[in-house]
């Protein structure tokens, strides 16, 4: 009776003699599969495979209220859902969807790597017609709230910015070679 209440308590001390099961090694084991055993319940399905601590927190902060969950409609009209707290701004928002874009690419299709810098330089994200461009901005700034939908835009850089001044001294040498 006594040995039954021991197992109970602690399930990992069954096999305190074999040298083998009290590794590290298959602690990790065990914890690992049974993390994954859990990450597969539907119940949380929205926690990431392979979850970090800000996901985790992210995540219990929305269930409390003080995070939310922003929908993101691509340019083909597929879109997937991301959590981010409600003090949010911009540019946590992009990091957001740069984490989910990389897990949801990492499980379709290995390893591929994204060039974010390219996708921010040419496109943004709107919400109701209004482009979000500054990454200080409060997403709340917006008018942005839980089971919002943002989407993403083609962002055309001004002339006054001078963001693409490399193409213009491109296209400037182009023409003087021209000119020879």
């Amino acid at each position: 009776m006594m040995l039954c209440f021991r197992q109970m308590q602690d399930p990992l001390s069954m096999g305190e003699d074999v040298p083998e099961y009290s590794s590290s090694n298959t602690k990790k084991a065990r914890l690992q599969s049974m993390l994954s055993a859990l990450l597969d319940d539907p119940v949380l399905s929205d926690v990431p495979k392979k979850p970090s601590l800000s996901d985790v927190d992210t995540l219990i902060s929305l269930e409390l209220g003080s995070a939310m969950r922003v929908t993101v409609v691509k340019m083909d009209n597929t879109s997937f859902g991301v959590a981010v707290l409600n003090s949010a701004t911009v540019k946590d928002l992009k990091r957001a969807i740069e984490k989910k874009t990389n897990e949801m690419e990492q499980a379709k299709m290995g390893h591929r790597q994204i060039s974010w810098r390219h996708v921010w330089a040419n496109f943004c994200l709107s919400y109701h017609n209004n482009k979000l461009l500054d990454d200080n901005s409060l997403l709340q700034d917006f008018g942005i709230r839980n089971n919002s939908q943002v989407h993403f835009v083609s962002h055309v850089v001004s002339r006054e910015s001078h963001k693409h001044s490399r193409r213009k001294k491109h296209r400037f040498f182009h023409g003087l070679r021209n000119r020879s």
